[in-house]
């Protein structure tokens, strides 16, 4: 099943997910980035799409850093009923 008319990539589904997580935690993208213990230029190519598949380590990284478990990041309504056109 494919959401709406858009078709999405797996980079822009994980981008929409970490900026609506910092947007309810009120966090900043960079502080997220402290807090994951991740370098900063790792999660700006992340979010800027550049880069395309996060390894699963640097997604349970950006978890930890978000207060949750890498099940709960990865679980919600766009990655779960998305088509990706980037498979």
């Amino acid at each position: 099943m494919r959401i709406g008319a858009c078709s999405m990539t797996y980079s822009d589904v994980i981008i929409k997910r970490l900026k609506d997580l910092c947007a309810q935690k009120g966090i900043t993208v960079n502080k997220l980035a402290t807090r994951s213990g991740i370098t900063q230029s790792t999660v700006e190519n992340l979010m800027s799409g550049k880069t395309k598949n996060p390894k699963l380590k640097t997604l349970h990284k950006l978890a930890s850093g978000l207060d949750m478990t890498i099940s709960e990041l990865l679980d919600f309504p766009e990655m779960n009923e998305t088509a990706f056109d980037d498979e």
